[in-house]
């Protein structure tokens, strides 16, 4: 029976799991599938990574450290055991969890994200999404009391974030710049 295998195209990410020993040789653009789809943490930041395709079938994964690459766009929708994503300090504009209702932690600061939608991920309690071009933010997810770290600030372009009820008084500790007013 032939190996399943999971196209990795971006070598340095490849050279990433052959150092932390999910593959062998040198990078040839595939993995053995079966080395992966276990993994629970993975820890990839400062590899010079510019493509995560491949991390989809890293099926078992519930904490994914991505900072500080070359990432333009990262869909983890199909991780769906995702509680931690740390992938600040990349060159983000595009950045899928619409399926991870597990997501607890997400700091994505530091991107070129105008667009971002959590309302889907009912279990996050912290989220930074600080120092970004949002001219959209949808954190209406039904279980905002939850949410106990916020940080919106340096969004000059954001005008309105959505949550669930904008009386709420938890609310003056959620950071925002003066110029965004929260909307239900």
């Amino acid at each position: 029976m032939e190996k399943q295998l999971t196209l990795i195209p971006d070598a340095n990410f490849e050279q990433a799991l052959i150092n932390l020993g999910y593959d062998t040789g040198v990078p040839d653009g595939k993995v053995p599938t079966a080395n992966i789809s276990s993994v629970t943490d993975l820890n990839v930041s400062s590899k010079n990574i510019s493509d995560l395709t491949g991390i989809q079938d890293f099926i078992a994964l519930t904490e994914l450290g991505c900072d500080d690459n070359q990432l333009t766009s990262l869909d983890v929708s199909a991780n769906t055991a995702l509680t931690n994503l740390y992938c600040y300090c990349n060159q983000l504009t595009s950045l899928d969890v619409s399926e991870n209702t597990a997501l607890t932690d997400l700091n994505c600061a530091y991107n070129q994200l105008s667009i971002l939608d959590i309302s889907a991920n009912t279990a996050l309690s912290y989220l930074d999404c600080a120092f970004n071009q949002l001219t959209s933010l949808d954190v209406k997810n039904g279980n905002n009391t939850n949410v106990i770290d916020f940080d919106a600030t340096y969004n000059p372009s954001l005008s309105c974030i959505y949550v669930d009820d904008k009386t709420q008084t938890y609310l003056l500790a959620w950071y925002k710049d003066a110029g965004a007013t929260f909307v239900s």
